[in-house]
């Protein structure tokens, strides 16, 4: 057995027993890579060149304001409004309260761009709401989970911008305008389910649709919408890049939730930056920690050897691209949504494109591969904070929580092999001679 090849045993096996024995994602991803370069004779020190090289990207500096962002307007009485607005749009229908969680979901989700945060933030208010309008606890929680996927595709997403980063040459722009129709297709594809859900168990209806009152919501939650315009806008028109858009996302957040709704105080603003630093050292680590776990993956030529397996097996291009979906649905349900795209897209990426696919089409599949992964064992966190937000225990929601899954991957699988589903709007909004 050549160096190589043992390199290899060593780098992933290594890596799999500690995601097995429950290492924190980081960890398992640099002591991984530090045991197999230390076996490659690799200097320590170019390591450590390798981790600063990782951050020290322009574009990366877009996520933590991102964050920020997301966090200012949850503390800030964004969630709230966003209810009463979706009430006002869609409550009305049978099942209405399930209708105004997936429509809150679509907004608050393209603020914070965190299914966890969606599921935490929204699922405090509407769980209970539902639950004592008659709603069963299991599909409360679970229309909550699922519908907080649709944040990971509508912009902003600050995954996005981690997969721009890695894929290299991506425009953020085109990324962002490639996830509005997907996430839109899961919004109504949850809608429709649920709505077919409500008939049959006899769900309660809302309030009669009111025009004023759609109105007089609208006047209160435009504020905080706004800030994905100024985002997506800004980006898409070239008058921001990535990171001076989410920059002024923080200012106008701050702005709107501590002057216009009032409610974003010293002490909130105080834990808005705990949670972001938080949540910030863990995505940098990842970050760097993965820059040598894929520098070693090229350095043994693992995507070559992944693509030439993934090749062998089939050159249809409907059978590579439904391996690849197999392949990200699995890596989601064992490993955490960021080090997947960090440490997966310099491998699968490159197969992608020789079947034919945009980076921009992977870019948006992948995201929704992963977040589904959020919603399904073991790893699951949004299944864990919906969990612990609703009091239904896991193994409850799993069995009730398949239908749903069942209806989020056949969104997968139309946006996965009807590229125009993706690709329409960058195609017409922002064509590759603009966005280069």
């Amino acid at each position: 057995m050549d160096q190589n090849t043992v390199a290899v045993i060593i780098l992933v096996g290594s890596f799999l027993i500690m995601l097995v024995g429950r290492f924190p994602i980081a960890f398992a991803i640099g002591i991984s890579s530090v045991v197999t370069s230390l076996y490659l004779g690799i200097p320590l020190m170019q390591l450590a060149q390798l981790m600063v090289k990782g951050v020290n990207v322009f574009t990366l500096m877009a996520v933590p304001f991102f964050i920020i962002a997301g966090e200012i307007m949850g503390a800030g009485g964004i969630s709230p409004r966003l209810i009463k607005l979706s009430d006002a749009l869609v409550g009305w229908v049978r099942g209405g309260l399930a209708m105004v969680n997936i429509v809150a979901s679509l907004f608050f989700g393209g603020i914070s761009g965190s299914s966890t945060a969606d599921t935490a933030s929204l699922g405090t208010i509407l769980i209970p709401m539902m639950h004592a309008q008659g709603y069963d606890d299991e599909f409360s929680t679970n229309i909550t989970m699922t519908s907080s996927v649709e944040g990971l595709l509508i912009p902003p997403s600050h995954n996005m911008v981690m997969y721009a980063m890695v894929a290299g040459s991506v425009s953020v722009g085109r990324l962002f305008l490639g996830g509005i129709v997907p996430g839109f297709l899961l919004a109504v594809a949850l809608m429709v389910y649920s709505y077919i859900l409500a008939v049959k168990r006899n769900y309660p209806k809302g309030s009669p649709f009111n025009i004023k009152y759609v109105l007089s919501t609208a006047k209160e939650a435009v504020w905080g919408l706004i800030t994905v315009l100024i985002v997506v806008v800004g980006v898409v028109t070239g008058i921001f890049t990535a990171t001076e858009s989410a920059a002024l996302a923080v200012w106008w957040a701050i702005i709107i939730s501590a002057f216009v709704y009032r409610e974003l105080t010293l002490k909130k603003m105080w834990h808005v930056i705990e949670r972001s630093l938080g949540t910030l050292a863990i995505v940098m680590v990842l970050i760097s920690t993965s820059q040598i776990f894929g520098w070693l993956l090229t350095y043994l030529k693992m995507p070559e050897l992944v693509a030439n397996g993934i090749l062998g097996i089939s050159r249809n291009r409907i059978i590579i691209l439904l391996i690849l979906n197999v392949l990200m649905l699995f890596l989601g349900t064992i490993m955490d949504m960021s080090a997947i795209i960090l440490v997966a897209t310099p491998i699968l990426l490159p197969i992608a494109v020789q079947a034919g696919m945009d980076p921009v089409h992977f870019g948006v599949v992948m995201i929704l591969n992963l977040g589904i992964g959020l919603i399904t064992p073991p790893v699951g966190g949004t299944l864990f904070v919906g969990s612990a937000v609703s009091g239904v225990p896991i193994e409850k929601l799993i069995k009730t929580l398949l239908p749903f899954l069942g209806v989020m991957v056949i969104v997968l699988i139309l946006i996965t092999y009807i590229p125009e589903v993706v690709m329409f709007l960058p195609n017409h909004l922002m064509p590759l001679a603009v966005a280069q």
